[in-house]
């Protein structure tokens, strides 16, 4: 009997190691790129490609991060990229968090006929690929005049199924005896989706709000359509553009990338305790 038990705690022993053997190896894939980014940032281009590399710089050089801003022409249109991409990527995170909510909710929690084919119906536009429906969009988009305005880089994005299917299948295990007990105290549909449901969907609608700010901050070819001036571009399509220029520097190359990097950064820890913590939030919602 002690000698099975011996040999269940020794395999337990080396599952945990194991276990922790792979989460450092998948911590250093996600790192190491992170650490050389931000060590490069400060660095002269000619120590970036100096071999063997050296991850503390020798001569620290922050001008890379003014020559980021300023651009190899000094006309600063990184600041108002940085700002275009704020304002597009928060609109559509916000946006995407409550009209999802609301269809979820209503998907969820509401029976009506033909529920599940309406839900199968967004479900199979997951199935389409941007680039099949990218040409009809920049024509609509053309045709109502809103090329090179921020209504054309946000309007499509307003919601997408993701958002509806994530915010759906976290709502369908809300109780409904709460729901019907607000009812019988009076309460309005708006205010129970506002008070009760949207309260308590907090994990599932930060992680919405992280992937879908993610997504829109990272997307390169729709603003690469609509926006044709230079002011109305966004971080990506600077990027691509600072980069294909005949006096870039590797340095300020990664000083951008470090710049474009943060807002995101902020973003994940800021609503890190709220999907971190679903359960907990969950259970303090409902109480």
């Amino acid at each position: 009997m002690r000698a099975r038990v011996g040999v269940s705690r020794v395999a337990e022993a080396a599952g945990g190691a194991a276990a922790l053997a792979f989460l450092a190896a998948a911590c250093l894939l996600v790192l190491v790129p992170l650490a050389f980014m931000a060590g490069a940032s400060f660095m002269p281009a000619l120590d970036i490609m100096k071999m063997p590399y050296r991850w503390i710089p020798e001569t620290w050089k922050p001008a890379n991060y003014l020559r980021a801003l300023a651009g190899n022409d000094g006309n600063w249109m990184y600041l108002r990229n940085i700002l275009n991409s704020l304002v597009v990527s928060s609109s559509i995170a916000v946006s995407t968090v409550f009209l999802s909510s609301l269809v979820g909710y209503g998907l969820a929690k509401f029976r009506f006929k033909g529920n599940q084919v309406v839900f199968l119906l967004i479900m199979a536009t997951m199935m389409i690929p941007f680039e099949t429906v990218m040409i009809p969009l920049y024509m609509i988009i053309v045709k109502l005049g809103l090329q090179d305005s921020y209504a054309g880089l946000i309007v499509p994005f307003l919601m997408n199924a993701f958002g509806v299917f994530l915010m759906r299948q976290y709502l369908i295990t809300f109780p409904g005896e709460i729901l019907d007990a607000a009812r019988i105290d009076g309460c309005s549909e708006p205010r129970i989706f506002r008070e009760i449901v949207f309260r308590n969907a907090g994990p599932a609608a930060a992680t919405l709000a992280v992937l879908s700010f993610r997504q829109q901050w990272d997307n390169l070819l729709w603003p690469l359509l609509v926006a044709q001036r230079e002011e109305m571009k966004t971080i990506p399509a600077y990027i691509v553009k600072f980069a294909a220029e005949k006096h870039a520097d590797e340095g300020a190359m990664m000083a951008v990338a470090v710049i474009a990097s943060l807002p995101v950064f902020a973003l994940f820890f800021g609503l890190s305790k709220y999907f971190l913590g679903g359960s907990a939030v969950y259970s303090a919602g409902k109480e």
